[in-house]
């Protein structure tokens, strides 16, 4: 009898155990909500995305002028200049978004590439911006260059922004970042997108 009373209090134990735990688990993570990290994405989600327009962007020399509407209907790749220089971080995320587009493949088609320069500063372009017959060059206007100080909080250039057909920066990664996480991120993006 003593056996059959231990196990009923047991069971009794387990039942409000079960009850209860879930509760308090749930109130941890409702309090503590950066403790879990939801996702399979390798970039910082922006939330909410940041909606742009086509007036945001002006051209930085005649070639991103007259190719500027190519930003519409495509994703994006945003390189982000600072500086009057482009440093060391500047230069590899540059190198970086160019072996991205041609790791995709068949989808490079839907990618565009646009280096943002954030001084107004008529200083001459590194070589390798000069050379790069696909690299979108442009100036961000004042709205934009505001709102991208706050999302990338005045991190030095070399940041990586995703910007998808809509005009929504939407995804964002800190100067050094591993360009085959941005191919496995941007590769779930276009295979689910019904756009561009």
């Amino acid at each position: 009898m003593n056996t059959q009373l231990k196990k009923n209090r047991i069971t009794i134990l387990v039942i409000f155990a079960m009850s209860v735990v879930p509760f308090a688990i749930a109130w941890f993570l409702a309090d503590n909500p950066g403790k879990v990290r939801l996702g399979t994405n390798n970039g910082e989600l922006i939330a909410p995305p940041f909606t742009t327009e086509p007036s945001d962007f002006s051209g930085y020399d005649s070639f991103s002028a007259e190719n500027i509407k190519e930003l519409q209907g495509h994703w994006i790749l945003v390189n982000v200049l600072h500086g009057d220089e482009c440093p060391d971080a500047c230069r590899d995320g540059l190198y970086k978004t160019q072996q991205i587009a041609l790791m995709m493949g068949k989808d490079i088609a839907r990618i565009r590439r646009l280096a943002l320069i954030f001084s107004g500063a008529a200083q001459p372009l590194p070589d390798e911006w000069r050379r790069d017959a696909r690299l979108l060059k442009a100036w961000p206007s004042a709205n934009l260059k505001a709102t991208l100080d706050k999302i990338i909080a005045g991190q030095q250039s070399g940041a990586l922004l995703i910007m998808d057909p809509l005009g929504n920066l939407m995804m964002k990664y800190q100067p050094g970042y591993d360009p085959y996480k941005v191919r496995n991120d941007l590769s779930k993006l276009l295979r689910i997108s019904q756009i561009g």
